[in-house]
């Protein structure tokens, strides 16, 4: 039986059409994938389906019946919950305290019935979960099973999941697609938005794929392949081996020694972390997202100060330089996570960002002044180059979507032929086409002699770019390994915190020197 059908949905911006008049079904109990580059429209659809955009045109249906959806609250009346990349949480309080926040308006609360009522609905689901857990101290799978709790005890039955396995180690991954076909097996009607083609292929019964805001193609998972989707997605072929060539890592440009690094809140962030990188070589850093990672990209970078120990490249002491010294006398590309508030000046154009590091040098700026047209003509080369979605470079990031904002930082980075690049997940939010140029680009770099730092939590992405692994738990190095013998399996168990040895039979972890 169709649950959901969408029928010519149709959303614009202004004269930007985001949505041309989309149509889908949907079946009960069904695993249904969108799939689609950057700007396809997906998010926007997401967004029409759970009440935060009402569309142009076009008409939802649930079960056969119209529904006019006028927020996310009339959403969830109408059975329609998301559950969203960054968690909804609030780390402070329980799991039960999470999962009613928001329905209960009563003077007091039951937080005893309220426990058994989750505790119940958690073993129903088999999602099970302490419901007297503070969140703040749940694996971030544990949380993920709180977040999909929240919008089954608001009565969802239709899930729409965005990248839901994105800060998900491999174990975990597998045990959220138990739990989803299960829900499926239940009743429940799944949509599921990944970049990761392997996912569908093994979990999805179904995908539809978007181009340019339209339906491309809707196909049952049997009849498709990576490469088949791919294509669908960008319209051409896209190679999914890249040939790295033969390693040739020369001398150590990067030495970090005994490095300890606090966080935010003044904890222990980095403790003891050691290791070297070399000139023409990519050192890959794998962990679940908030295990120092960020904190090791900053300190390197000269954004967060060092509580201990040593940081220095071709031979020189850097631990206290600023940013500015390492940009300018070093020439170091720094690749942020968080774009929007450290990468990008959120409210200037595109053509401006391209050369904030260096908007005081020739050619950009002459006689005091910025060169219009100089800074023009390099903005429109850098976005043809790096294929920015944009209709010109006057256009202010902050009107960009995140893929084609990440394009820019690349762009920015890359040139001048940076000796160190620090690439902190660089390929955060890009379709299988952008993917494959921008780690074609950092090839480049390393063939040149570039030293490349590159920090993802998509493990299959270190796998593919690195020379070496470093598997980074709770701020430490587990071990450095030769990225040409270490297997998914190895590295997810030390992702986990856990010595392979205990854990798997594996092949000697190679250790750096």
């Amino acid at each position: 039986m169709v649950h959901l059908r969408l029928e010519g949905i149709t959303k614009r911006f202004g004269s930007f059409v985001a949505n041309d008049s989309i149509s889908l079904e949907v079946q009960s109990g069904e695993i249904h994938a969108i799939l689609g580059e950057n700007g396809a429209g997906k998010t926007t659809l997401m967004n029409v389906l759970s009440g935060l955009y009402q569309p142009d045109s076009g008409q939802i249906h649930l079960e056969g019946v119209p529904v006019h959806l006028t927020s996310a609250n009339d959403a969830i009346q109408h059975g329609i919950g998301m559950i969203h990349q960054h968690f909804m949480l609030v780390p402070q309080l329980s799991v039960a305290e999470n999962i009613v926040l928001g329905t209960e308006f009563g003077l007091r609360l039951n937080l005893r019935q309220k426990m058994e009522q989750v505790r119940s609905m958690s073993n129903r689901y088999r999602l099970q979960v302490d419901p007297s857990a503070i969140v703040g101290d749940l694996s971030v799978g544990m949380q993920q099973r709180v977040e999909i709790l929240k919008v089954l005890y608001r009565g969802a039955r239709v899930l729409i999941l965005d990248e839901p396995t994105a800060v998900l180690t491999p174990l975990e991954v597998e045990s959220l697609f138990i739990i989803l076909r299960q829900l499926a097996a239940a009743g429940h009607t799944i949509l599921f938005i990944s970049h990761k083609l392997d996912e569908l292929l093994n979990l999805c019964d179904k995908v539809t794929v978007l181009r340019q805001g339209q339906v491309v193609e809707t196909l049952p998972i049997q009849s498709v392949t990576k490469e088949i989707l791919a294509q669908l997605m960008v319209g051409r072929k896209v190679l999914f081996s890249l040939d790295k060539g033969i390693p040739n890592p020369g001398s150590t440009i990067l030495d970090v020694q005994n490095l300890y690094v606090k966080d935010d809140r003044h904890l222990p962030a980095i403790e003891g972390v050691t290791f070297q990188l070399r000139t023409g070589e990519i050192l890959g850093i794998a962990g679940v997202d908030g295990n120092g990672q960020r904190e090791l990209a900053d300190a390197i970078a000269g954004l967060r100060s060092v509580a201990e120990g040593k940081i220095c490249l071709e031979g020189i002491d850097i631990t206290e330089w600023s940013v500015r010294q390492r940009i300018q006398q070093l020439h170091i590309g720094y690749i942020p996570e968080d774009r929007q508030r450290i990468g990008l000046v959120m409210n200037l154009s595109i053509a401006k960002n391209l050369i904030l590091k260096a908007f005081k040098q020739l050619p950009f700026c002459k006689n005091w002044l910025l060169q219009d047209s100089i800074i023009d003509a390099h903005a429109i080369h850098a976005i043809k180059q790096f294929d920015v979605r944009a209709i010109d470079e006057q256009v202010s990031v902050s009107n960009l979507s995140g893929g084609n904002q990440q394009k820019v930082i690349l762009a920015r980075e890359l040139s001048g032929h940076p000796k160190l690049i620090i690439a902190m997940q660089p390929c955060r939010g890009l379709d299988v086409g952008a993917t494959e140029y921008v780690q074609k680009q950092l090839l480049i770099e390393r063939q040149r002699g570039a030293a490349i730092l590159y920090i993802s939590t998509e493990l299959e992405e270190v796998m593919t770019m690195s020379d070496r692994i470093a598997v980074m738990y709770r701020g430490q190095f587990m071990d450095i390994l030769d990225a040409a013998h270490a297997t998914i399996e190895t590295v997810g168990v030390l992702m986990m915190g856990e010595k392979v040895s205990k854990v798997l039979d594996t092949i000697p972890a190679t250790t750096s020197t």
